[in-house]
């Protein structure tokens, strides 16, 4: 299993300015937030075996260091409902991503009613903080978030939490459960962990965490690198 170190130190080395989808959500991982089941294919035939393995539908995006902006190419397909979509969404792929692709990220689909958005930052005056928002359509609509300077105990998580406008929504909501605030405050420590452990890292975002009924899981993310620690 490749280390957090290993992750960083090969994005460094290979001078890119953000870690892969897949690299990135390894990372959160080894930081404990809970991430969607997936698996990263090399072409079309192993990503028909993933989407077996995983149970349709699926999600596939295309994966690469370069691919920041999956959807504005081509990279992303949901709902894919068995093997011959996903035949033909690497195809499409392969032939409309123009950037370097590493592999095929197919993901077990994962959709819910609420989602937020979890973020790390870096300030030159302040330093790292961590950043709470409502996710979807929403986010830009209601510029509803919090934040907190890194790193964060729970008190400052829960905190960041209850200072949202509409973080009544985090209560029972359109017959879901209440959303477990223990493990969202956990996934907000976390990546306050990441910014205050790894100064080689500018940002994380994750975009978005979808509540599985109470459970939060990052169904995407990015790690951005420090402009300085690239070759």
């Amino acid at each position: 299993m490749v280390s957090v170190d290993e992750l960083i130190a090969r994005g460094i080395e290979r001078g890119v300015t953000a870690l892969s989808e897949y690299d990135s959500k390894r990372v959160l991982a080894a930081y404990g937030v809970p991430v969607v089941e997936e698996i990263l294919a090399a072409g079309e035939e192993e990503a028909v075996r993933a989407g077996k393995k995983l149970g349709y539908p699926v999600a596939v995006k295309a994966c690469g260091a370069g691919l920041m902006h999956k959807s504005d190419v081509g990279g992303v397909a949901l709902n894919l409902a068995g093997g011959a979509a996903v035949r033909d969404a690497v195809r499409r792929m392969q032939a409309s991503v123009t950037a370097p692709v590493e592999g095929y990220l197919v993901q077990r689909m994962i959709t819910g009613k609420r989602e937020v958005i979890v973020g790390g930052t870096r300030d030159a005056l302040f330093g790292p903080s961590v950043m709470l928002g409502l996710g979807g359509i929403l986010v830009e609509a209601l510029a509803d978030v919090s934040f907190r300077l890194a790193p964060l105990e729970e008190r400052d998580a829960l905190e960041m939490l209850n200072e949202l406008r509409a973080q009544r929504l985090f209560g029972a909501f359109r017959g879901e459960p209440a959303v477990d605030r223990a493990a969202l405050a956990q996934v907000l420590i976390a990546v306050g962990r990441i910014m205050a452990d790894r100064p080689e890292i500018a940002q994380v975002d994750v975009n978005p965490l979808i509540f599985l009924g109470a459970r939060p899981v990052a169904v995407d993310a990015l790690i951005t690198l420090a402009k300085g620690t690239r070759s």
